[in-house]
């Protein structure tokens, strides 16, 4: 079987401002916390979502060694029929 492959990339860089009178680690985090159970699981739905609509392709998440907190790997691949 003969593969080809292109990699395109959406970065998102998750980022918090807080007020001058801000001591530090009075949130415990609690913004990452958003994006991990509301945000993100929200936006990867969505994603899925889309890449359905198109037939031919299909869409799995790939682990390359990262963690999940960290990156999140969408392989999306058209198979084409074999020509008989």
């Amino acid at each position: 079987m003969y593969q080809e492959e292109k990699t395109f990339t959406v970065r998102i860089a998750l980022e918090a401002q807080f007020p001058d009178h801000y001591d530090g680690e009075e949130d415990a985090h609690g913004w990452l916390h958003d994006w991990e159970t509301q945000v993100k699981p929200e936006l990867l739905k969505a994603i899925f979502a889309t890449l359905r609509r198109f037939p031919g392709w299909t869409a799995h998440v790939r682990n390359r060694g990262v963690s999940p907190a960290d990156e999140i790997e969408i392989a999306l691949v058209k198979v084409f029929p074999h020509a008989e």
